[in-house]
């Protein structure tokens, strides 16, 4: 990299990197419990199937998005051999890690940089909402790295 280089990167885009850095490396304090359950729910998404709507693969004007099959001669519904798995509570996940992140950390979702202040270190993320702009983004990406916080979404929304 050249020295005009350098220097056509902006303060804001080399602060933005460092903080990224520095917060992708903190971690959760999570119990052994925790740590098993968010292994085990790995293991459950990879064997659980990908849930399409009925007939949506054979119809352009259906969407994939799940919705209960509801005909009374539906295949679907009746749980045909050969037609694909409907949606049913047996596929869920340990309820001590549902809607956690996949590091183990609670997402919060954070407007300003007051919202990063009410944050628990050791168990919350934080997650910059999507309608906050570049100037606030900056602000409160330099008060996580002060409070040691992970932000889950440092770059994201340019």
């Amino acid at each position: 990299m050249t020295a005009e280089e350098v220097q056509e990167k902006s303060s804001e885009e080399v602060i933005a990197e460092k903080t990224e850095e520095a917060l992708a490396k903190i971690k959760p304090k999570l119990s052994a419990e925790i740590a098993r359950l968010l292994k085990l729910r790995v293991r459950l998404d990879l064997k659980r199937p990908d849930f399409a709507r009925c007939e949506s693969w054979r119809l352009v004007r259906v969407k994939e998005n799940w919705r209960a099959p509801m005909s009374h001669s539906n295949k679907m519904r009746l749980e045909v051999k050969g037609w694909p798995a409907r949606v049913k509570s047996g596929y869920g996940t340990p309820k001590a890690v549902r809607n956690l992140h996949p590091s183990g950390f609670k997402e919060v979702l954070v407007y300003n940089p007051e919202d990063i202040e009410k944050l628990d270190p050791a168990t919350q993320a934080a997650r910059i909402a999507h309608t906050v702009g570049r100037k606030k983004r900056l602000a409160i990406l330099e008060k996580a790295r002060e409070l040691h916080i992970r932000v889950l979404n440092p770059s994201s929304g340019g």
